[in-house]
C-alpha cells in the first residue's frame, strides 16, 4: 500500500480545488461574502438539496451548473477511491494474516520472542544472525509494524493467552524467550508456557533481582536481569579486557573467523559411546573441545582425549565454521 498516501493527497487535493474554485467562482461572479461563497459551494457539490441564498443572474446559473457537474463527479470519484482504498486495505489484512499464519505452520523447533523492545529486538538480531526460526509476539501495534519492516515474523497477540501461544505453534517450538515490560507478565506468560509445553527451554528477562528465583521457580530455565549483565560485563572488561575481548569475538563473531557452537551426540552417530580420540577435532577438523555436558547435567571442562561421549551429551566446541560444521555432521549424521 506504497501508493496509498499519494491516492488520498490526491482526493483531498481536488476536493480542496473544487471548494476553492467554487468559492472564488462565486465571489467573484455573484460578489458573495467569501463564506456565503464557501456554503453555496459546500451545498452544490455536496447535492443536499438547499436553495440558493439569493436569486443568481444568468452567468451565476452557467457557472452554478458546471460546479454541480464537476462537483459531483469529483464527489463520485473521492467515494469510489476511499472505497477501493478501504477495500484493498481490508484484503490486504486478511491475506497478510493468512500469509504470516501459513507461515507460522510451517515453523518447526522454532523459537518463540515474546515482546519487541530494547531486549527484545536484541534477542531478534542474534536469532537473525545466527539463522535460527523465530516469530515475535507483541500486542504494540507500532512494534510489531516495526519487526516486520526488519525483515522478521511477527503477529499481533497477547502473549500472556493461551491461544496467542497455540496460535504461534508452542507445541512445536523448542524455545521460549520472555521480555514483557513487567516481571510479573513475564512471570505468568512462563507459568502459562511451561503448563502447555513442558520440553520447551524458557529465558525470561527480569528487572528486579527478587523476582529472579520466582521466575526459576515458575520454569524458567535461564534468567537475565539486563542492567546486572551490563554492569559485570563493563567491570569485566576493564578487569580482564583481553578475555573480554576474546569472548566478545568468539560469541558475536566480531573480527575473528571462529566462534563456540553447541554440538548434541545423535544415536545415528558413528562416534555415540566412543572416546574423544575417536574424533580427529584439532587435526582434521582444526576444532577445540572447551567441555562436555553430559546428559545427566554434569559440565566435565578441558575434557581428556579418553573421554567417551554418549548419546545425549552436548559438546562445547571452538573453531572455525566448516570445521564446525564437519563435526555436527560427524555426531549428528549416519555413516554413510
Amino acid at each position: 500500500m506504497d501508493h496509498l498516501p499519494r491516492r488520498l493527497a490526491l482526493i483531498a487535493l481536488a476536493m480542496a480545488l473544487t471548494l476553492a474554485g467554487g468559492t472564488a467562482g462565486f465571489v467573484l461572479i455573484e460578489h458573495y461574502p467569501v463564506f456565503d461563497a464557501f456554503y453555496m459551494t459546500l451545498t452544490t457539490v455536496t447535492t443536499v438539496g438547499y436553495g440558493e441564498i439569493r436569486t443568481l443572474s444568468f452567468a451565476g446559473r452557467v457557472f452554478n451548473s458546471f460546479l454541480i457537474l464537476f462537483g459531483v463527479i469529483i464527489m463520485l470519484l473521492a467515494i469510489g477511491a476511499m472505497t477501493q482504498t478501504i477495500i484493498e486495505l481490508e484484503l490486504n489484512q486478511f491475506f497478510g494474516k493468512r500469509r504470516i499464519k501459513t507461515m507460522i505452520d510451517k515453523l518447526d523447533g522454532h523459537i518463540i520472542l515474546c515482546g519487541y523492545g530494547r531486549v527484545g529486538r536484541g534477542a531478534a538480531d542474534e536469532l537473525k544472525h545466527a539463522g535460527a526460526q523465530f516469530v515475535i509476539v507483541d500486542r504494540d501495534e507500532e512494534k510489531v509494524e516495526r519487526a516486520i519492516k526488519d525483515g522478521m515474523l511477527a503477529v499481533l497477540a497477547d502473549a500472556s493467552r493461551d491461544e496467542t501461544l497455540h496460535d504461534v505453534g508452542i507445541d512445536r517450538a523448542r524455545g521460549l524467550i520472555a521480555t514483557l515490560a513487567s516481571d510479573a507478565d513475564n512471570l505468568f506468560l512462563i507459568l502459562s508456557a511451561k503448563s502447555l509445553n513442558s520440553k520447551l527451554y524458557l529465558s525470561a528477562r527480569v528487572a528486579e533481582e527478587q523476582s529472579e528465583h520466582k521466575l526459576r521457580r515458575a520454569g524458567a530455565d535461564f534468567v537475565f536481569a539486563p542492567y546486572n549483565s551490563t554492569g559485570h560485563r563493563m567491570a569485566q572488561a576493564l578487569l580482564k579486557p583481553h578475555v573480554h575481548q576474546f569472548l566478545d569475538f568468539t560469541t558475536q563473531n566480531v573480527g575473528l573467523d571462529a566462534g563456540i557452537e553447541q554440538v548434541r551426540v545423535s544415536s545415528k552417530s558413528a562416534f555415540a559411546d566412543k572416546p574423544l580420540a575417536g574424533v580427529e577435532m584439532r587435526g582434521e577438523l582444526g576444532v577445540i573441545v572447551l567441555a562436555v555436558r553430559k546428559s545427566n547435567g554434569e559440565m566435565h571442562f578441558n575434557p581428556p582425549a579418553e573421554e567417551k561421549i554418549s548419546v545425549g551429551d552436548h559438546l562445547i566446541v571452538m573453531g572455525r565454521p566448516d570445521g564446525l560444521r564437519k563435526l555436527e555432521r560427524l555426531l549428528t549424521e549416519v555413516p554413510a
